[in-house]
């Protein structure tokens, strides 16, 4: 088995993320004989600053030819006043929507040995274990029109959330298909009350759900599942969403676990699956080996479980993960709650030493 894996690993702590996860790569290549090639790219500010573009079309084709792309992060105030085309984000609109990627999962599991470092009380999250699946290249961040002009001598700014049923039928099917995998029930988030994009968004999924007669459908308006989220956020198995709503909810339902450091995500679609961390490019930390890698490590796993499709090594990743937490270890920003704060290549090694310890 062959496989080609394109690296981008961006701006800010996203090189030293993806530089924990090549060793986890290179260690399953040998591992388990999987033939596994590595190409390194620019994309956001480093791309900017090499190229004055925020991803190039030879970039784009590259991970079009790829098995699986991992990408660190992009981002950060030294490109805070570039253009709006010139924006690093925009390399990762770009990136999602040329390689077909309209299913974003992030998965959200509470350790039970990090419980408290949850800024929720422990028996509020305890046992917490959701997915939030997210639809990616719909919505305010991609309708049109979009932009800043001028109305009666004043600036107006328009952004459109706009949604078609196909688009809504592809992304509500991959979450029922999760969902039976999992604890089948789906809670379908939406504002129905007040956006016609969202009525349609209901309707849409009320009629896919019923080929789904084994799974438990539930409707929820955003605002009331932000309040769910903190009150109650263990009756939750699958979210299904849109994109603006995802967005917000998932970095939300990050913090359940006590640091948005910890959790992975996977982007799905029509293409190459690409797959990164939640947090951001964290400027204020970056160089200084203190970054949490393990949601960079996670997001590994689950691209040897998606796009690889190489269980075992994902869950050998994914169990190396739990044992590491379990023994006390953790880096900087869960440091109240570690018996040895590790740095970011000793959190790598850590994991790969285990990893090697199990095999």
């Amino acid at each position: 088995m062959s496989k080609k894996i394109v690296l981008l690993p961006g701006d800010g702590i996203g090189v030293e993320v993806v530089r924990e996860a090549e060793k986890i790569i290179s260690f399953i290549s040998e591992q388990y004989g999987v033939e596994i090639t590595t190409e390194t790219h620019l994309v956001g500010g480093a791309s900017l600053d090499a190229h004055d573009i925020p991803v190039k079309d030879e970039v784009i084709e590259a991970c079009k030819k790829a098995d699986a792309v991992l990408l660190g992060a992009v981002g950060g105030p030294k490109w805070d006043d570039y253009p709006p085309e010139k924006r690093p984000e925009k390399a990762l609109l770009r990136l999602r929507k040329e390689l077909g990627l309209y299913n974003n999962l992030r998965p959200v599991m509470v350790f039970s040995s990090l419980k408290d470092a949850s800024p929720l009380r422990p028996e509020v999250v305890d046992g917490v274990d959701l997915l939030v699946v997210r639809e990616l290249t719909g919505g305010l961040y991609f309708g049109q029109p979009k932009g800043i002009s001028e109305e009666n001598g004043e600036e107006v700014g328009v952004d459109t959330m706009r949604y078609t049923v196909s688009e809504i039928e592809r992304i509500t099917i991959a979450a029922f298909e999760a969902a039976q995998k999992r604890r089948k029930k789906v809670t379908s988030v939406d504002k129905a009350n007040i956006l016609a994009s969202s009525q349609l968004w209901r309707k849409t999924v009320n009629r896919i759900a019923k080929e789904y007669p084994d799974v438990e459908l539930e409707h929820m308006l955003v605002d009331n599942c932000a309040m769910q989220l903190l009150r109650n956020p263990g009756q939750f198995d699958v979210i299904l969403t849109e994109n603006m709503f995802g967005d917000i909810l998932s970095d939300e339902a990050a913090m359940l676990t006590g640091s948005i450091g910890m959790l992975p995500s996977a982007s799905l679609g029509d293409g190459t699956g690409m797959y990164e961390p939640v947090h951001g490019s964290a400027p204020d930390i970056a160089g200084k080996d203190i970054a949490n890698p393990l949601a960079t490590l996670a997001s590994v796993a689950l691209m040897f479980r998606y796009s690889l499709n190489h269980e075992k090594a994902a869950t050998a990743i994914e169990s190396a993960i739990s044992k590491v937490l379990n023994a006390g270890f953790n880096c900087k920003d869960m440091s109240r709650h570690a018996r040895q704060v590790l740095s970011t290549s000793e959190m790598g090694d850590k994991i790969l030493a285990t990893m090697k310890a199990s095999s």
